[in-house]
């Protein structure tokens, strides 16, 4: 469920509340937030009215609370928030999934979450208990009741230990010198596996496993994993358990004698036998043709009284107490015969929007086949004793909407059982658990997988997923009153017009993620566990998705036709909420991507839908300390741009005037957040929003000519503007001095600032370097040559460092670039040279001048080349200064610029650790290192 659920979120409150309002969770903070809200309430409603209106008239409701609305309303974390401060919540989702969650969180908890003694229930005397007493308790029943059905496909292990690890040994791994080994058996929490193909060489005639990692344990001072060696008497590859107590990953690498995360490699694995590759096209092909296996690796086990995960390897398990997969399918077959169950034979997905693999060209076709024989005998038995539970509890003189409630909450945990239940969940070495099937948001093959057991004494488990549940219903009973929640699309809005007091979105994204295919995956099994109890919602085989607002290229049958068909449902949905919202009425949208690439849609759709963008603000919906040491090029912060409807006078904008309005507000924008130590990715994407005031508050904007200023082109205009700002407060200097800078160095400056050590995608990269009148790939691209400012990996782009780039001799100088004619193609050909600029004159260059041009050094590749010969090879420094000849003035503004404190802060650094060593070293010695030795000579 955490798919459908959105960022906004952190911690059980809406951000979006906490860091407007300023009352981070203390209730009685909370309790004045509610009183201030409905006082401005009063207010307004008084002026509306045109008669006094007090916030006694609207706690006694003779008046009105205020209506907000989410139109993309996903799992409901905006309504709550609103409920929380005393507002009349309205929730609109297209997705039945979300839909149910939806129910789960605004809905029942307000109505059912207290106990109740006119109902009946599980308490002691027979009446409701509450929502966490009521779940809990029919829970632990269906749990149980399963337990007692299939436990014994999940069979205790007999303790090799006890003869194989001393005392001394499990207590310098475990830090525990608890013993508890009287009864000689372990407890399975994971078995991990490994899928095989048969090797491509059949006269090998044994399996190959494809297994990508082996890592166990990955933590300091504790690591584990598994050793493959072929096992002849067998026919098998057998799997060993090696550990070692190294301080770091690499040490421990070397004592293993094995790289654990070295396997597979893009889908090519060698047989441990005969050394044939069985390539990612035959093992498609393998799978296709249904001769895809799997094999035990390893069993993840839990000891009574023992910290700690105990790990066997495939001689240390009885191959008895392995699952037999015939058995568990006659099984599987009297279960549905009996009860009318089906397995899931719906489609699997053929594609996911964003990326991030799939399943289907492997052979997995039905969304059955992502999962192993006992873990859908093991789904299908909790499903028949929650029906069972429903039929009790009816027995039991439960209402029918008392137990339907109850039933509806069972149904989710089974969904989050499954999610933690498929064939698709990786082994995490970090944690020592298992992550869930749609961690990734996509559906790819996932070649070594981990299946838990759902009895578990530790890690993930069905009863600790229960618990996670029922934990969650005090912070969702927020109000007396229910949301209003209904199934719908935003771009045709069941409420009436100047309706809302203001509407509170996180939209779709463009093309990020299609929420709709990947819900498919809980669709399935919650129309087979509460399916009955909705039919309106779940008559369908699979989840809605023709009215998804997304850009779907294969649904639409092409990229323009995606993007026009999203960018017609966001208009209409923006227009919507403009019929929806009272005058004067605020739309706030929350935009998380770290990109203004897909902007131009969203403002287009806001300026056409009556809509003027009239404030920007990031508000930290991240945790802190996260982002960039992961590499990630994610925002920190959330961006709110806050919308209102434009005047009706506001017809046609002059491009001049506009562009003059757009740079007052940058310029006033990037002081403000400046000062408030917003920085980065943040400030740039912030500042952008804020200068969409000057567009949107037009219905077009046109050049002298008359033609209209596209979105794109002004969005590109907005950033160019942001960027030279920054620019100029990362410098010191005025715009005019900055622009004296080479364009290849105010891009990498910028880029550092914005994305530090972070990989970012090439679309991003793209609409970043526009501005600055650079290339990533091309003639001049920043990515291509002997030595590129950028590092471009697959659709990721980063920067290179001077510990990358500065050994290059002829880094730093002007050179000569040869323009080479070929019998096929025209191509560009650059040769250094050690002669600077100055020294060419045209009559040297002769007959060969007009197919050659002469390039002068950017000053990033200066300073790169001093940094490197600073920390290396000092007495080199003198004789490259004389050679490049850079203007020190610029060079000491770029440097003071990367080494400043706004490149160095925040919450991990932004610039290299190496490089902004030598950048702080090379700003002390200034003078000595740079003007002693570019002026000896003159």
């Amino acid at each position: 469920m955490r798919l459908l659920e959105r960022r906004m979120v952190v911690g059980g409150k809406s951000k979006f509340v906490q860091e407007l309002c300023r009352y981070p969770g203390d209730e009685r903070k909370i309790e004045t937030a509610r009183q201030h809200i409905l006082e401005a309430h009063a207010e307004r409603l008084s002026q509306e009215l045109r008669k006094k209106v007090t916030v006694e008239d609207i706690l006694q409701g003779k008046a009105p609370r205020p209506r907000v609305l989410d139109m993309f309303a996903g799992g409901g974390a905006i309504p709550l928030e609103a409920l929380r401060l005393g507002c009349e919540a309205y929730a609109l989702e297209l997705n039945p999934v979300a839909h149910l969650i939806e129910l789960c969180t605004l809905v029942y908890p307000q109505k059912f979450g207290r106990p109740d003694p006119d109902a009946k229930g599980s308490a002691k005397d027979s009446t409701w208990a509450g929502l966490v007493e009521e779940v809990e308790y029919w829970g632990k029943w269906v749990l149980e009741k399963v337990k007692e059905e299939i436990g014994d496909l999940y069979p205790s292990i007999p303790d090799p230990g006890e003869h194989k690890v001393s005392k001394s040994v499990q207590e310098a791994m475990f830090g525990s010198a608890s013993q508890a080994l009287e009864d000689g058996f372990l407890t399975p929490v994971a078995y991990l596996w490994t899928r095989t193909v048969p090797c491509k060489n059949r006269s090998c005639n044994t399996t190959v496993p494809l297994v990508r990692q082996t890592w166990l344990c990955k933590k300091a001072g504790r690591y584990a994993a598994l050793k493959a060696a072929p096992e002849v008497a067998k026919n098998r590859v057998c799997f060993t358990v090696v550990q070692s107590y190294a301080r770091t990953e690499a040490e421990a690498i070397r004592e293993f004698g094995l790289d654990p995360g070295a396997f597979s490699r893009a889908g090519n694995t060698a047989c441990f036998f005969c050394g044939t590759v069985a390539d990612s096209g035959y093992v498609k092909q393998e799978g296709r043709a249904g001769r895809m296996g799997k094999q035990l690796m390893a069993v993840v086990c839990a000891k009574a009284g023992q910290r700690g995960k105990i790990y066997l390897g495939t001689d240390e398990v009885d191959s008895n107490l392995l699952p037999d997969d015939d058995a568990i399918q006659q099984r599987i077959a009297q279960l549905c015969r009996e009860t009318g169950l089906t397995v899931p034979k719906e489609p699997l997905p053929h594609y996911v929007i964003g990326g991030g693999g799939i399943c289907k060209p492997s052979g997995f076709t039905l969304w059955r086949d992502i999962f192993t024989q006992r873990q859908m005998l093991s789904l299908l038995t909790f499903i028949k004793w929650v029906h069972c539970a429903h039929q009790q509890m009816l027995k039991e003189s439960y209402s029918y909407e008392h137990a339907q409630v109850v039933v509806t909450y069972l149904g989710l945990w089974i969904d989050k059982v499954a999610d933690y239940g498929s064939a698709n969940c990786r082994w995490i070495g970090q944690t020592e658990a298992i992550a869930d099937t749609l961690a990734r948001q996509a559906l790819p093959m996932i070649w070594d997988f981990a299946e838990f057991v759902p009895f578990a004494s530790a890690g993930s488990n069905a009863k600790s997923i229960l618990g996670s549940i029922v934990d969650g219903f005090d912070s969702a009973i927020v109000s007396s009153l229910p949301a209003h929640v209904s199934r719908g699309t935003a771009t045709l809005l069941p409420y009436e017009s100047n309706f809302f007091d203001a509407i509170v979105v996180d939209p779709p994204y463009y093309d990020n993620v299609g929420y709709a295919i990947l819900s498919d995956f809980f669709y399935v099994w919650l129309r087979r566990t509460v399916g009955y109890l909705y039919l309106e919602h779940f008559a369908t085989e699979l989840a809605p998705k023709k009215n998804e607002v997304v850009a779907d290229a294969k649904r639409h049958t092409g990229r323009e036709k995606a993007r026009r068909a999203y960018e017609e449902m966001m208009f209409q949905s923006f227009k919507e909420a403009f019929r929806a919202l009272k005058p004067n009425a605020p739309m706030v949208l929350v935009y998380a991507h770290k990109t203004t690439a897909g902007w131009t849609t969203l403002v287009d759709a806001l300026r056409r839908a009556g809509l003027v963008v009239t404030e920007s603000w990031p508000l930290q919906t991240e945790r802190r300390g996260r982002l960039l040491e992961i590499g990630s090029a994610a925002l920190a912060s959330s961006i709110f741009l806050v919308a209102r409807k434009r005047e009706e006078s506001a017809t046609v904008g002059d491009y001049a005037q506009v562009r003059s309005e757009l740079e007052e507000i940058i310029r006033e924008r990037v002081e403000t957040l400046w000062s408030m130590g917003i920085s980065g990715a943040d400030l740039v994407i912030a500042c952008v929003g804020a200068g969409l005031k000057a567009f949107t508050r037009y219905q077009r904007v046109e050049l002298p000519n008359g033609d209209e200023v596209p979105a794109e082109r002004f969005l590109s205009e907005v950033e160019g503007v942001v960027l030279d700002t920054i620019l100029e407060k990362l410098f010191g200097v005025s715009r005019y001095s900055v622009s004296a800078v080479d364009a290849p160095t105010r891009f990498y400056v910028l880029w550092r600032y914005a994305y530090g050590r972070a990989e970012v995608d090439a679309g991003e990269a793209i609409v970043f370097a526009y501005p600055q009148g650079v290339e990533l790939d091309g003639p001049q691209g920043l990515s291509l040559g002997r030595n590129p400012l950028l590092y471009k990996k697959k659709n990721k782009y980063c920067l290179r460092d001077f510990t990358d780039r500065g050994q290059d001799e002829k880094l730093g100088l002007s050179y000569v670039e040869t323009i080479v004619s070929g019998s096929r193609s025209r191509r560009r050909m650059a040769q250094r040279a050690s002669e600077t600029l100055s020294l060419f004159e045209p009559e040297e260059l002769g007959e060969t001048a007009a197919n050659t041009l002469l390039r002068e050094a950017s000053l990033i590749d200066v300073l790169h080349r001093l940094l490197w010969l600073m920390e290396n090879s000092t007495a080199q420094v003198s004789e490259f200064l004389d050679q490049a000849q850079p203007n020190v003035e610029q060079l000491r503004l770029v440097t003071q610029a990367l080494a400043g404190p706004a490149l160095q802060g925040g919450s991990g650094r932004l610039t290299t650790d190496s490089e902004s060593a030598a950048l702080q070293k090379l700003i002390a010695n200034w003078r000595h290192i740079v003007e002693d030795n570019l002026f000896r000579k003159r």
